[in-house]
């Protein structure tokens, strides 16, 4: 049983303490804490509370979690597009519509499902048994290259590079609009959001995030573009260009218009694609890059604007 005490600040002024745990837990589902939470395992104050109490400034949160069962991910024999494979690494062109790792309740057809089946036990351990060989990751419905390492010194020294952000990712996608400028810089901080706690946004006190834009191309109502990520916050790209006033085309999250775009270009997510992962090798210490192509739906769309 793990024990958890948390101090509620302002920033988490009238939330449900059921909606509010799952982002002081990270990695942990609404829906199962809730179930903990009916076997009494929740106090607020000193008392035993229900997850729909909304909690207040000062408020003492203690919650006991049951320590969870190792899950039985199986390997799964998904094909994967290798872009780069040796000893200690692997990239692979990540499709649209896959996740990259499982999570509570969903262990089956992720890129990990995939891998383990690929690289046997070769994998490693340190992000645990359910993110084996993974050191990072990008969204569900974004496309392009994704790392995993096969040992622990491999993923130790790829981590450091991630955390320095001397990685460098290059991203193509398509945003609405039509951009006054041919290159930017957008350097806002980005965390999360204080109106939705679901989703990411520009807050003062969120970690500084800095991405390099180019433009590539004018449609009209619309722009082809390179990202350069300078940082890599969850959702950066599509943040910082929703603050701007162009959000990525298929963007239901953080484009408001997105829906009806969605049905006339029959698109299902944002169109982004992480075309360029360069890094110095774990092992060699080697410069490599690594270029994804454009997936057939980006490059479809690309003929059709």
């Amino acid at each position: 049983m793990q024990h958890f005490v948390f101090t509620i600040d302002e920033e988490y002024e009238g939330e449900r303490a059921d909606k509010l745990l799952p982002l002081l837990l990270e990695g942990v589902t609404r829906s199962y804490l809730q179930g903990v939470i009916k076997d009494g395992n929740l106090t607020i104050n000193g008392k035993v509370s229900k997850g729909s109490l909304k909690v207040k400034e000062g408020d003492v949160l203690e919650f006991d979690l049951p320590e969870a069962e190792v899950p039985d991910i199986p390997a799964q024999d998904i094909p994967l597009d290798i872009l780069y494979e040796d000893a200690d690494v692997i990239i692979v062109n990540k499709p649209k519509g896959m996740v990259v790792h499982p999570s509570a309740g969903h262990y089956r057809d992720t890129l990990v499902n995939a891998l383990m089946y690929h690289c046997k036990d070769s994998l490693s351990g340190i992000n645990g048994v359910l993110r084996p060989g993974i050191v990072h990751r990008i969204d569900k419905d974004t496309t392009g290259s994704v790392i995993a390492c096969k040992n622990d010194q491999a993923h130790i020294k790829m981590a450091e590079q991630f955390k320095v952000h001397s990685i460098n990712r290059v991203y193509k996608a398509i945003c609405i609009g039509n951009l006054k400028d041919d290159e930017l810089t957008i350097d806002a901080p980005i965390g999360r959001s204080k109106i939705d706690r679901k989703k990411m946004g520009i807050v003062p006190d969120g970690k500084r995030a800095v991405t390099h834009i180019k433009l590539l191309e004018r449609f009209g109502d619309y722009c082809y573009i390179e990202c350069r990520l300078e940082t890599g916050r969850t959702h950066q790209i599509r943040v910082h260009m929703a603050s701007i006033g162009h959000a990525l085309l298929g963007d239901t999250v953080y484009g408001n218009a997105s829906s009806a775009q969605n049905k006339k270009f029959k698109l299902d997510g944002q169109c982004l694609h992480a075309e360029v992962l360069g890094f110095v090798h774990p092992a060699s210490g080697e410069y490599i890059e690594v270029y994804a192509p454009l997936p057939v739906y980006f490059s479809h769309l690309l003929d059709i604007l």
